[in-house]
């Protein structure tokens, strides 16, 4: 399998939800990193306290409220899906409510990301910053 290489949107559908967000986590990390290389000239760990002040449960929640309505029917069925997953994890910072949360973003995330759909990451990630 390529970096890049979309997946039938049917399989995707059929991956456990955790593991759509667990891609999407990745994806919004590169998200934000990429956004932080082309609008600043700090030095690296710099960069890296900022990502990890950004990428956060409690963030990613508060994102969501803004973005949520504008998810399509299958978009939101992903979230809701990944955001009642039973997890074996909890966020060390964050409500349990907003960690939920943000696992349904991340969830969408990546599902978009392993259809190919990189327009909609774009679209929906362009307010996070």
């Amino acid at each position: 399998m390529m970096f890049l290489e979309k997946m039938e949107e049917a399989d995707v559908k059929q991956l456990n939800p955790l593991v759509l967000a667990y891609v999407g986590d990745a994806v919004m990390t590169l998200y934000v990193r990429c956004r932080q290389a082309r609008t600043s000239d700090a030095k690296a760990n710099a960069l890296h306290v900022g990502a990890a002040k950004l990428i956060n449960a409690t963030n990613q929640a508060r994102f969501l409220e803004l973005v949520h309505e504008r998810l399509t029917e299958t978009e939101s069925e992903i979230f809701r899906r990944a955001r009642n997953s039973k997890q074996h994890t909890t966020a060390k910072n964050a409500k349990v409510e907003d960690y939920k949360k943000a696992s349904g973003l991340e969830g969408v995330l990546g599902y978009l990301y392993l259809t190919g759909d990189f327009e909609r990451i774009n679209d929906l990630l362009e307010g996070f910053m």
